[in-house]
């Protein structure tokens, strides 16, 4: 391979260094590293002899698998870029992803056949299709072309207007992201990595997973999440490093097991996705850990800023700095300026990580890259130490009176409450104000707490425009496969229950 950078290196690498190290514990099934890399070159061998060429998109339908793992680097080593599909979409939604990238081949696990019919019925495209549980046919070694960068990923972000845009991850981007979260973290050898956040996300691949396996670490891999499980496996695989979305983490502190489940063999646990409501971060840090934070974005392969470990106090609720090779600034939402020292934002993001542009979407691409910088489309704050903390999604944030009020913010002081399990805040169209914000929260069990017990505590803790004007009761908030609050869908419920 003439590419310096080609993810295809690490496993072949890897499997020449320690072959029967074990790579993924999946269910108690382990895979060495000599079996992924055989798995993958056959599987590789096979695609091409069915006449893909490099550049050809590989679409997949399944959870969490070792084959799943196996198809990315067989796309890696024979250049082929992996289309990871979502199986929470709906047929309709698949078909327009499949029409989009227009793949060479989709690749499904049974589990998920009837889905893939459903979605091919009404796709214009017709992919030939295999299971990917099927053994491969390739025989040999793959020998060709892969430049650093060739596509590796082309992952459909969600989409919060419109249709979901392909976002272009190249190996050199997730070289260098990988690169750079082991400069600012660390993943060693020895490390057993938990991962259930899904496959079909950018950080399903690229935060801990890959680069565990670049260093010869265990991947304990799960379908997805379940929080019981999570701590069992915890203290039974003894993970010494783990990431996740907020909910991960909010999820396993509500479990019974929580307080009695043998945490001493976790060194590193990372978050991004959202803020990390302060109050669950003081949870954690009871039971010895201190949740380092992050943020990130698909767009960026996609870790952008840290907050080192011994920060995690000083800086609490701060994401940090950005990663090396990592350049960040602020810039004036209105006028497009970048700003200097202290202030808030929009973050804009450059360097080796950041994509080049969406999959056949020019007008996309040019919105999201202005003079060099990936635009983000999230606020932040920058101190006078030059750490960062997200705000909200320029989009999120709402107005009341004419004062900026950013969700996250209140969403953390509910969390506060003995009695809330989970809370999210949007914003509502308001005669007098403009705005307010409405509350959606969900109790924690056996627990109880009325609307004006919810609205005095914030009171308490906020400036008067910032405390939601009313609180709804939710059994569960909607969230996407990453466990992100889905606040358009959230939005849709709280407008109809008004209007009801």
């Amino acid at each position: 391979m003439s590419g310096r950078l080609v993810l295809g290196r690490w496993i072949r690498d890897r499997a020449r260094t320690t072959p029967e190290r074990t790579a993924i514990d999946f269910g108690g099934r382990t895979v060495t590293y000599a079996e992924l890399d055989d798995r993958s070159e056959r599987l590789a061998g096979e695609l091409v002899a069915a006449g893909l060429v490099r550049g050809d998109r590989v679409a997949t339908l399944t959870g969490n698998s070792p084959e799943h793992v196996a198809v990315l680097f067989a796309c890696a080593k024979a250049g082929f870029a992996l289309v990871p599909l979502s199986w929470r979409l709906s047929a309709a939604e698949l078909a327009y992803q499949l029409d989009d990238s227009d793949p060479a081949v989709l690749l499904v696990e049974d589990e998920f056949a009837a889905l893939a019919d459903a979605a091919l019925e009404q796709a214009e495209v017709r992919p030939p299709r295999r299971r990917i549980e099927a053994e491969p046919l390739g025989t040999g070694a793959v020998v060709g072309e892969v430049a650093d960068d060739d596509p590796l990923f082309l992952i459909y972000t969600s989409g919060t207007t419109g249709k979901p845009k392909g976002a272009l991850l190249t190996h050199a981007n997730c070289f260098w992201t990988n690169l750079s979260f082991d400069l600012a973290t660390g993943v060693s050898g020895d490390d057993v990595a938990l991962q259930v956040l899904p496959q079909f996300h950018c950080g399903g691949w690229n935060v801990q997973p890959l680069l565990t396996w670049w260093k010869g670490g265990i991947v304990v891999l799960e379908r997805g999440l379940d929080s019981a499980r999570c701590l069992a496996l915890i203290e039974e695989k003894r993970v010494t490093t783990l990431m996740g979305v907020p909910a991960v983490y909010l999820f396993m502190a509500q479990e019974p097991a929580f307080e009695r489940t043998d945490l001493s063999s976790v060194r590193r646990a990372v978050v991004g996705g959202a803020p990390m409501p302060e109050a669950l971060l003081d949870t954690w840090r009871a039971r010895g850990i201190e949740i380092v934070q992050g943020y990130g974005l698909t767009e960026a392969a996609p870790n952008v800023l840290c907050l080192p470990a011994e920060d995690a106090v000083r800086k609490q609720g701060f994401a940090g700095k950005p990663y090396p090779y990592v350049e960040v600034a602020l810039r004036d939402p209105g006028s497009g300026a970048l700003l200097d020292g202290a202030g808030e934002g929009e973050l804009v993001v450059r360097g080796p990580n950041v994509f080049s542009g969406y999959w056949r979407n020019p007008e996309a691409s040019a919105a999201a890259l202005a003079d060099g910088w990936l635009l983000t489309g999230d606020l932040a704050h920058r101190d006078e130490e030059g750490y960062y903390r997200i705000a909200a999604r320029l989009k999120d944030m709402y107005i009341s009176g004419g004062e900026n009020v950013y969700p996250a913010e209140v969403e953390s002081v509910l969390h506060e409450h003995p009695a809330v399990a989970d809370a999210a805040v949007i914003g509502v169209a308001d005669e007098r104000w403009g705005e307010v914000g409405i509350a959606a929260v969900v109790l924690a069990p056996g627990a109880a707490a009325d609307e004006e017990e919810l609205i005095e505590h914030c009171t308490g803790r906020l400036a008067r425009y910032k405390v939601p004007r009313g609180i709804r009761f939710v059994d569960e908030l909607p969230r996407s496969g990453m466990g992100k609050v889905l606040k358009d869908e959230l939005r849709g419920l709280i407008v109809q229950e008004a209007s009801a």
